[in-house]
């Protein structure tokens, strides 16, 4: 049996984007049991788009906005995930496009004591721009204009005996852009530390910390498949204070952040 789920979309200020993201969740083969958008301040243009969707949206679509002071993805995910319904976690980011199996393969791989971190596969500019200006065009690992083709190879067969066989520890190759984990094991570690503002480390750190709480990671290629679509890189401005916050992680060996999800969750009476 299939754990319920919640599945959690990053955005800010790209409606179009989040738009061809939604309709790849509608054509989920098994969908998750609700849709969080994590909105970190987006203009009056997405709230309308989430509003216009909601009424026929397959399953609970809910907006969660925060007023736009910068980049904050920490703190919105936090917030999304503490809102979330689900016991089992699904993060991406609103620039992705989700193969039919995504949700599928996540949650058939969902393992207690296991997180598990996906890749993704790069779109190019011009290929980019078709798929949201034609929405019936889809991208298969046969199309031009694909970076690492053989991230869109899909076999979940193959992905599941690999798992059993591939072993890996590294925090630094896993983006929060394709990310599933229990949402007991995200309070746990307090969720993401909200010390990280403008772009970067913030994943790694979250990776860290569940490593550090004696947690798995699932290998999951050939399965969990997302296509990226191209944008403008954010700004690097804040990375060397980010990474100071992240060495501070690895070598005080943290488990729990200080500034996490905690502050978000009512206490049970």
């Amino acid at each position: 049996m299939l754990p319920t789920s919640s599945l959690i979309i990053a955005t800010y200020n790209w409606p179009k984007a989040l738009q061809r993201c939604l309709k790849s969740v509608r054509e989920q083969a098994v969908l998750p049991g609700e849709v969080l958008i994590a909105d970190d301040g987006s203009r009056e243009e997405t709230k309308q788009l989430v509003a216009s969707m909601q009424s026929d949206f397959p399953v609970p679509l809910r907006h969660i906005w925060q007023e736009d002071k910068g980049f904050r993805l920490a703190k919105i995910r936090n917030r999304a995930n503490a809102a979330a319904d689900g016991e089992y976690l699904i993060q991406v980011d609103g620039d992705l496009i989700l193969h039919p199996d995504f949700v599928k393969d996540h949650l058939e791989a969902a393992t207690p004591g296991y997180f598990i971190g996906g890749s993704r596969v790069i779109l190019g500019r011009e290929f980019s721009e078709k798929l949201l200006d034609n929405q019936s065009l889809q991208p298969t690992v046969f199309r031009r204009g694909i970076s690492n083709r053989l991230n869109a190879l899909h076999s979940a067969t193959l992905g599941s005996a690999a798992s059993r066989i591939i072993k890996t520890k590294n925090a630094y190759n896993i983006r929060g852009c394709n990310m599933s984990y229990w949402k007991r094991d995200f309070i746990r570690v307090n969720g993401y530390n909200e010390l990280y503002n403008g772009w970067g480390r913030e994943d790694t750190d979250l990776i860290i910390r569940l490593y550090n709480a004696g947690l798995k990671r699932t290998y999951f290629k050939l399965r969990g498949i997302v296509f990226h679509l191209w944008h403008k890189e954010s700004s690097k401005n804040y990375l060397p204070q980010n990474d100071e916050i992240l060495q501070a992680t690895i070598r005080e060996r943290l488990v729990v952040c200080r500034d996490g999800i905690d502050q978000y969750i009512q206490p049970q009476l």
